[in-house]
């Protein structure tokens, strides 16, 4: 799948070939994980998968940025962001292509 997206769809089908599952759980197995993924990180919680990478979540403060078009300062209010690091099993395997 090369410039595509990998879908949940995507995921069950692969699960349903490699590992023999029916279509059913290949799918249920997918929500599963993704619902376990989210439920923590909406606790707070970072989330690593060994040798894929890590969700992190921060908090960022509050800050003046500017309007590029009018050059106005605006404050940017405090809010959680997530962020994702690849583990560097990942890295060396992305660019050795």
């Amino acid at each position: 799948m090369i410039g595509g997206t990998l879908t949940r769809a995507d995921l069950a089908e692969a699960l349903h070939h490699e590992v023999g599952l029916s279509r059913t759980d290949s799918s249920q197995l997918v929500e599963q994980i993704l619902t376990e993924m989210c439920d923590a990180l909406a606790r707070g919680e970072n989330v690593k998968i060994s040798g894929f990478g890590t969700f992190v979540l921060r908090d960022k403060g509050e800050r003046i940025g500017r309007n590029p078009k009018t050059g106005i300062e605006v404050p940017i209010a405090p809010r959680r962001v997530l962020t994702f690091r690849a583990s560097q099993m990942m890295r060396d395997r992305i660019i050795a292509g």
